[in-house]
């Protein structure tokens, strides 16, 4: 990875930058050992470390960026806004736009690192008739965040194109860890993103399953079940330490993701099997992707670890310590 790497997390206290973090301070890894993390926090803060440098402030300020990408070898750009137009425009064209032009300045910069997401080729919104591979034209959904996934990517572009800038872009769907996976399944208040099934059902209907503890399963518009693509953060964070130095990831596109996307089906008949928990088939207007992540095996001999089986573990194994409440700081 060269001499003295010092890495920049821009949100750096989100859910994949803190792990990536832990995972570099935390490892016996010789080639991890000689990094120095630096994180740019906005809204929350982390403490500062032996090998954890700390910059308080904001994406969008110039000053704030260039401070922050001083003497860095390479920037993990995490930062995102979701359904929020009042910062989408700050964070994700201006945030990006003053660490583009601070990493093509430096003379220490090496490489971007950006995860991005499925949002930029619609996951499960659009019908695919083909695994999605990483050619596929931006298609965004409908939303801001979806469209800011889509600017990310076409400005990384068009700077390896102007200034032959050196990035990686690891586009993520959606990212689970901890009970992440229970709760996106939850007929309550409680659910982790979309869809939020009280809201299909009706919030009676919804406490009667809540009551019975059943799980949903999501079919299409035809009855089957949705195909729909996840990945656990720890893949992700694999991912992530690649391709930093990878020759082969210049200015490459990475779905990263599971080997096959979980099929509401099966999630539902194994829940069944392995807890007794009792299905719900909910209608929707949502279709099955596959992604495709072939390309990140060959060129980046990146393999994931989590499949379906294990999500469902991990997930209904993990005990929250009562100091360690369930907050989702953003819906997904």
């Amino acid at each position: 990875m060269g001499e003295a790497p010092l890495v920049l997390v821009t949100g750096a206290t989100g859910k994949v930058g803190q792990a990536f973090i832990r995972r570099v301070l935390s490892s016996p890894d010789e080639r991890l050992a000689g990094i120095t993390i630096r994180a740019l926090c906005h809204n929350r803060l982390l403490e500062a470390g032996a090998r954890l440098e700390v910059v308080a402030g904001s994406i969008e300020r110039r000053d704030v960026v260039d401070a922050a990408t001083e003497g860095a070898t390479h920037v993990i750009h995490l930062a995102t806004t979701k359904e929020t137009p009042e910062t989408v425009f700050d964070v994700t064209v201006k945030g990006l736009f003053w660490l583009l032009e601070a990493c093509r300045l430096s003379p220490t910069f090496r490489r971007l690192v950006l995860v991005g997401g499925d949002a930029a080729v619609g996951h499960f919104f659009y019908p695919h008739a083909l695994p999605v591979t990483e050619t596929q034209p931006p298609t965004a959904y409908p939303g801001c965040y979806a469209l800011s996934k889509v600017l990310e990517e076409v400005m990384l572009e068009q700077y390896g194109l102007q200034y032959d800038f050196d990035y990686c872009c690891l586009r993520a769907p959606w990212i689970m860890e901890k009970d992440d996976f229970r709760y996106q399944l939850s007929f309550g208040e409680d659910v982790f993103g979309g869809p939020r099934w009280r809201d299909l059902v009706g919030a009676e209907q919804a406490d009667a399953y809540v009551e019975r503890r059943a799980v949903p399963v999501m079919l299409d518009e035809h009855g089957r079940p949705v195909k729909r693509n996840f990945v656990h953060v720890e893949d992700v964070v694999d991912a992530i330490l690649a391709a930093l130095d990878q020759p082969s990831a210049r200015r490459q596109t990475f779905n990263i993701c599971m080997d096959e996307p979980v099929d509401y089906g099966q999630l539902g008949a194994y829940l069944a099997e392995s807890r007794g928990l009792p299905t719900v088939e909910i209608r929707t207007p949502y279709h099955s992707t596959w992604l495709d992540n072939a390309k990140a095996k060959f060129l980046l001999a990146w393999r994931p670890r989590y499949d379906l089986e294990r999500l469902v573990e991990e997930a209904w194994s993990y005990e929250r310590d009562p100091e360690e409440p369930r907050v989702v700081w953003y819906p997904g």
